[in-house]
């Protein structure tokens, strides 16, 4: 990492950015953060996998909750689940629903290159295992997602450093999302509307008042 990247990029920020910057910025930057229904699933399905546990089955040894960091990238964070097999390391995501988009790939693929770099061997595979289908998905942490991966850790910091939010996306993905309210996206993204929205929140006072 260079010395001017001095930021420290939270892995759980990949997944954030590569769905929505704006939500990513909301989340890390101004600490925003509300419960829906999407988020409970997301925290009911971690209970598990936080808990620091290890267990061994099998010969292979699994740790959950397991810290990862990264110097030379900038990361610091936690994999729910590392299966500690034969050929080396072997990160799984947890994931409440359904395969929505790649947006967990990068996230994988952000622990992947911590753990080569804490381990010193190569992580070429992880999964992300998708609780609504009870489903294994394995991942190849090839060459371009790693590309991607970067170039988004990157981005990420950039966000980070700035003093404005990204503008909203206005779209499908923010009827998931559980900081609307936050974000006001259909507002913020129409200057006549925002405007509107303003005056109505500063109503003049009237001789009666």
């Amino acid at each position: 990492m260079n010395d001017d990247d001095d930021l420290s990029v939270p892995i759980s920020a990949i997944e954030h950015y590569a769905y929505c910057p704006r939500q990513c910025a909301l989340i890390h930057v101004e600490q925003e953060f509300e419960e829906n229904v999407y988020t409970i699933r997301g925290t009911i399905a971690h209970e598990r996998v936080d808990s620091g546990a290890a267990s061994v089955e099998a010969g292979i040894r699994f740790v959950r909750g397991l810290p990862l960091w990264s110097e030379r990238y900038g990361l610091r964070g936690k994999a729910d689940l590392v299966e500690f097999r034969a050929d080396g390391p072997y990160p799984v995501e947890y994931k409440s629903g359904p395969r929505k988009g790649r947006y967990a790939d990068y996230q994988l693929c952000g622990q992947a290159v911590c753990l080569e770099e804490m381990f010193g061997v190569p992580v070429p595979l992880g999964a992300v295992f998708h609780r609504a289908s009870a489903t294994r998905r394995e991942l190849r942490v090839d060459q371009d997602l790693r590309a991607m991966t970067l170039a988004i850790i990157q981005a990420i910091r950039v966000t980070l450093a700035e003093t404005t939010l990204p503008p909203p996306v206005n779209d499908a993905r923010c009827k998931r999302c559980s900081l609307q309210d936050a974000c006001v996206p259909g507002l913020v993204d129409s200057p006549n509307q925002l405007a509107s929205y303003e005056r109505g929140l500063f109503v003049p006072l009237t001789d009666g008042a």
